[in-house]
């Protein structure tokens, strides 16, 4: 019988490694999975490379990981929310590598590695020092740069309804960078608010399928800043 339901968070993050690489879903606080990346603090790792759209506020969520000093190489578009000092120098985290990656461009590289594509050709950064040391080629006159694709040890995500086969429902806009990070992993773990029977789900509503979860673990009242996840 598959199962792929955890009791709890510390079971849910077992056997993640120093210097991991890990993936975490969310756009600004909606769809983020906080309790799990909270959880992270708790199993005291170090060396992480963190992968995220970016930081909403020092103590929450990604950059309540960075700030605590488990990451030494962050990979996202937007690092440093607003009133933020995170990464400014003179501060404990100013040593931290930072990779500035367009939005667009870090969701293509997300999904070309969860989809086995290796790299991809795009205008986006041509000409800018984001394009420095990548591969550029012209292509019917157009300029375009190289872009690698990622993928990641580990995925958190968050979602709105699962089954214990590990199929996916999210919630609005929640549905952002969770379903191909989903795919990029070689572990993906999700937080959901419910976790239903098999066969309640419509499968028209499922973004993710469970051949790309491996566990799952229920939070009825996921923690967020602004309120509603």
């Amino acid at each position: 019988m598959i199962n792929k339901q955890v009791s709890n968070l510390t079971v849910a993050l077992a056997e993640i490694e120093n210097g991991a690489t890990v993936m975490a879903g969310g756009f600004g606080d909606a769809g983020s999975p906080n309790d799990l990346i909270h959880g992270l603090l708790e199993c005291q790792l170090k060396g992480l490379t963190l992968i995220g759209n970016g930081v909403v506020a020092e103590d929450f969520g990604q950059g309540r990981l960075i700030t605590a000093g488990c990451v030494v190489k962050y990979i996202a578009s937007f690092p440093r929310g607003p009133g933020t000092t995170i990464f400014d120098a003179g501060t404990p985290t100013a040593h931290i590598e930072l990779e500035v990656v367009p939005q667009g461009t870090l969701a293509e590289r997300i999904r070309a590695g969860g989809a086995g594509i290796p790299g991809f050709y795009t205008g986006t950064a041509f000409g800018t020092p984001l394009a420095a040391g990548k591969e550029t080629r012209q292509i019917d006159g157009k300029d375009y740069v190289l872009e690698q694709a990622i993928t990641a040890d580990v995925a958190l995500i968050m979602a709105k309804h699962a089954d214990r086969w590990g199929n996916l429902v999210y919630s609005k806009s929640g549905r952002n960078f969770n379903p191909i990070m989903a795919m990029g992993a070689k572990l993906t773990i999700v937080q959901v608010e419910e976790i239903v029977e098999l066969g309640e789900l419509d499968p028209e509503t499922i973004a993710t399928p469970g051949i790309f979860v491996d566990r799952v673990v229920e939070v009825e009242n996921p923690t967020t800043l602004y309120g509603e996840p």
